[in-house]
């Protein structure tokens, strides 16, 4: 087989071409992988192969090797380690050799090569040579693209491979890549006043050292970001920090803006991973160094000194939330903030606020320039400064606001939308007053960006300080300027939308007879709908009416009933005439398009359905036979399912036991929804479903119990269902045995045995992950056994449980006695003391309950540790106590 030819095929214009040359590569690699890899690497390794063929070589061995999807991965790898060792060593050796390639194509994707073999073998304790052979490769003088290729390959391999990995070798990475981040000739160290001890860092990095090009110096910076997570140990080190901030700061000033955006990289990612470090540096360097490069002509470095301070302000705010937790508890923070935004604000702001007028009249929203930087970052600022913003930003926006240039306007606006999230309300009560009849006014400004932002702004208004809104004076005109906006571009038409459901969910009320948003549902109901028939979702306007829909329906008071009523059957009919239509469906367009009104149409169902409740009967025969229709319509995988499925579950519970004759119609749909392991969420909403239908029915779903416990033990066993549906399905077993109440006592022992092997599962408390996925596992054994011990005393057969107690119990000191465990936890878990207390009152469990551990729980749950929920369950708790052992 002439790989060099499919290769070159596969890149050809003609698709017929390419898609034959490509399966014929995917059949090769599947057959024989060995074979596919050494046919690739000839190619990659000879000079004498085209530069294309060469780099596609590279992509397709690099391709074989890594998947994002992590089970793809595993099977990846698992592959390359059952390739005997001279093939793996060959090809090794090919890609090693091709980074002294001429051919700098070769040479990046033979990196890539490289690191893609590492991130399987190092971790496996493998290749342990890889790493001394890439620092030996680096500190070769002779062949600069041998060192930017060298350089590369390790930013890749420092990207790819757990910090923990490369920990040990660390201090021989940071020296070959701050040797390569060097400029040629160093500055003073005292420009920056950074003085750097006689630490081996030091000593190795002031040894003599062969000039550098650009794209090594890129290439390093770029390896340095990439290996910083792991450097921890160096960083905390006075000496090597130091002058691992004099080699990135002096790259912010290189003559190559590439160099400069990746060192403005580097010290973003310094600001979160190292905050606590920073002071020291930001008073010598980084504050004035950030606000210069704010200033770049180069709009790459400005985004990313820009973001310098977006992270200062991101770790700012996430500091003073921990400080508020930490006082709430009556202790000092772990970590003090230094205030860095405060101090350098008059410095950011006015270069912030220039910035703003920058807008590109053509932009895109998927474009992101240093204008939406800017407002971003004046966001943040706000939340982090709070008052100290308002003063200084108000001069700006009054200067602007009727600037004959749209820009300055445009920007005014956003400046004024930015901080309204941040300072306290009383002082922008006044300012939002002030400015809202000048805001209304400017939807019919000239610019539509103008007219955008003020959308926006106003968006802004109604969600955080729609109490400054005077309803007799502001609403009317408000509500007409965002109605009108309905019919503008398709940027502004979402904006208006998004205003009009912070409106509803302020001022709304379902348990209101009327609001003073009423005198306007019918108007703004008929204008969303008519902006729902349009025939495209151009910046998903059309998906943002059906939400705004949604949102009306679900806050509509009392009298706005009869306007939901009408509601609901344009939608019926709506969604009825395109299902009519599905056999025309043309191309992919034509189904995407499809898909997205079904599935806009299904969330107005849904949301109406609930708000009706009981009242809705008269129609659900007409929305199940569309609901059942549109399931069986839809492919496996089509996005109309889930959204059809929780429509069904509205409607259970809207119907409660009326649902039952559509139950036999609906089960077949259930079943397979249950078993399509690999649609996870569809399989977790499926789950729901069978509460809600046992919720829903009561005794009444106990013939169908049987088959609903089985499917959820199946997929319990199931390896391909991925882990976060189990949680659910535990708690599901609770919802069955509360609403059959003693028909679960065939079930119990499976059930039973099945929760103490779940709770037995415990989490290495440095895996995160880990550690959050067995506290929500454990909130469903909690729910499950609260279930199940409220059925089977509603049916007087609490006795059944007593062999059982024991492990319950073990499980209750486990989850209640973890360090990492939440406040749901606790309260569930007291909740569930409480329950078995009240199930055995006649001193059954008098010895369990009298255990020092219970006590100390029920007093936690009263103290500070709990919320008010918390406190009002351990107060019921400990009263069933101490009546179930006195």
């Amino acid at each position: 087989m002439d790989v060099s030819a499919l290769l070159s095929a596969s890149l050809s214009p003609h698709q017929a071409e390419r898609e034959s040359a490509t399966q014929q590569l995917a059949h090769f690699l599947s057959s024989n992988p060995a074979q596919y890899l050494t046919a690739l690497s000839r190619p990659l390794a000879d000079s004498a192969t085209p530069s294309h063929i060469r780099n596609a070589a590279g992509l397709a061995i690099k391709n074989s090797l890594s998947a994002r999807e992590s089970t793809r991965q595993d099977d990846y790898a698992n592959r390359w380690k059952s390739l005997d060792a001279q093939t793996r060593d060959q090809l090794k050796q090919d890609a090693l050799q091709t980074l002294a390639a001429q051919d700098k194509g070769a040479r990046n994707v033979s990196g890539q090569v490289v690191a893609a073999i590492a991130a399987i073998e190092l971790p496996a304790g493998l290749w342990n040579s890889l790493i001394p052979q890439l620092l030996e490769l680096v500190g070769r003088s002779d062949n600069s693209g041998l060192r930017q290729a060298t350089l590369q390959a390790i930013g890749f391999i420092c990207e790819s491979i757990k910090p923990e990995v490369l920990a040990a070798q660390s201090n021989e990475i940071l020296t070959a890549v701050v040797q390569g981040a060097r400029k040629e000739e160093p500055r003073s160290v005292a420009l920056w006043g950074l003085v750097p001890s006689k630490s081996a860092l030091i000593r190795l990095v002031c040894t003599t050292h062969p000039p550098r090009s650009v794209d090594v110096q890129l290439a390093a910076v770029n390896a340095l970001y990439n290996s910083l997570e792991f450097i921890k140990e160096n960083f905390a080190r006075e000496g090597e920090r130091n002058y691992i901030m004099q080699v990135v700061c002096e790259a912010t000033q290189s003559p190559s803006s590439d160099v400069q955006v990746a060192a403005f990289e580097c010290l973003v990612k310094i600001m979160h991973l190292y905050y606590d470090w920073m002071k020291f540096y930001m008073e010598r360097a980084l504050f004035g160094l950030t606000v210069l490069g704010m200033k770049h002509a180069d709009e790459q470095v400005a985004l990313q000194a820009v973001e310098f301070w977006s992270t200062v302000c991101d770790e700012e705010i996430e500091l003073a939330l921990e400080a508020e937790e930490a006082a709430e508890f009556s202790e000092a923070p772990e970590r003090e903030s230094s205030h860095f935004a405060r101090v350098a604000l008059p410095e950011v702001l006015p270069v912030l606020l220039q910035l703003l007028t920058k807008q590109e009249e053509d932009a895109t929203d998927d474009e992101w320039n240093v204008s939406m930087a800017a407002g971003t970052c004046l966001a943040l600022l706000a939340q982090c400064v709070g008052d100290g913003i308002v003063t200084p930003i108000i001069p700006f926006v009054e200067g602007n606001i009727k600037n004959p240039e749209w820009r300055n306007r445009e920007a005014a606006v956003m400046a004024f939308g930015s901080i309204l999230d941040g300072p306290e309300e009383k002082i922008l009560a006044p300012l939002v007053a002030q400015a809202l009849p000048t805001l209304i006014e400017m939807m019919r400004d000239p610019s539509l960006h103008v007219r955008d932002t003020t959308a926006w702004t106003l968006g802004r208004i109604s969600d955080v300080l729609v109490k400054t809104i005077k309803l007799d004076i502001h609403l009317p005109p408000l509500v007409t300027a965002l109605v009108g906006g309905l019919d503008e571009s398709p940027r502004i038409v979402s904006n208006c939308c998004w205003s009009i459901m912070n409106l509803a969910e302020q001022l709304g009320d379902s348990e209101a007879d009327t609001t003073p948003l009423s005198p306007y549902y019918d108007g703004i109901v008929s204008a969303l709908l008519r902006l729902a028939e349009k025939p495209t979702n151009e910046a998903n306007s059309r998906t943002s009416a059906y939400e705004a829909l949604s949102t009306l329906t679900t806050h509509a008071s009392s009298d706005c009933l009869p306007i939901i009523s009408k509601l609901v059957i344009a939608v019926l009919d709506r969604s009825e005439a395109l299902l009519g239509l599905q056999s025309q469906l043309v191309g992919a367009d034509d189904r995407n398009n499809y898909n997205e009104l079904q599935v806009n149409i299904c969330g107005v169902l849904t949301a109406v359905t609930r708000r009706l409740g009981r009242e809705i009967q008269p129609l659900s025969d007409r929305i199940m036979t569309l609901l059942l229709q549109l399931i069986q319509s839809a492919g496996k995988q089509s996005p109309i399912l889930e959204d059809a499925f929780l429509s069904v579950g509205a409607v259970t519970a809207a119907l409660e036991q009326d649902f039952h004759p559509y139950l036999q119609a609906f089960l077949p749909f259930l079943i397979n929804a249950l078993n399509s392991h690999e649609e996870y969420q569809l399989c977790s909403i499926a789950v729901g479903l069978i509460g809600d239908i046992c919720r829903a029915l009561g005794e009444a779903s106990l013939p169908y119990c049987q088959g609903f416990m089985e499917v959820l033990l199946a997929d319990l066993q199931s390896t391909v269902l991925h882990r976060s549906v189990k949680p659910p399905i535990l708690s599901c077993f609770g919802d069955v045995a509360l609403a059959v109440g003693p028909g679960f006592e065939p079930f119990l022992e499976t059930t039973m045995g099945v929760l103490q092997q779940a709770g037995a599962m415990r989490a290495d408390p440095s895996n995160f992950d880990l550690v959050d996925y067995i506290n929500v596992l454990r909130e469903g054994i909690l729910e499950a056994y609260t279930g199940i011990i409220g059925g089977l005393k509603t049916g007087g057969k609490t006795d059944i449980l007593l062999p059982y107690i024991n492990s319950i119990f073990t499980f209750l000191h486990l989850t209640l006695t973890d360090q990492d465990r939440t406040e749901p936890i606790l309260r569930a878990a007291i909740g569930l003391l409480g329950d078995l207390a009240e199930a055995f009152p006649n001193g059954q469990l008098k010895e369990a309950l009298s255990t020092p551990w219970v006590g100390e729980m029920l007093k936690a749950g009263r103290t500070k540790l709990g919320g008010p929920e918390t406190k009002k369950v351990a107060k019921w708790a400990k009263e069933m106590v101490r009546r179930a052992t006195q």
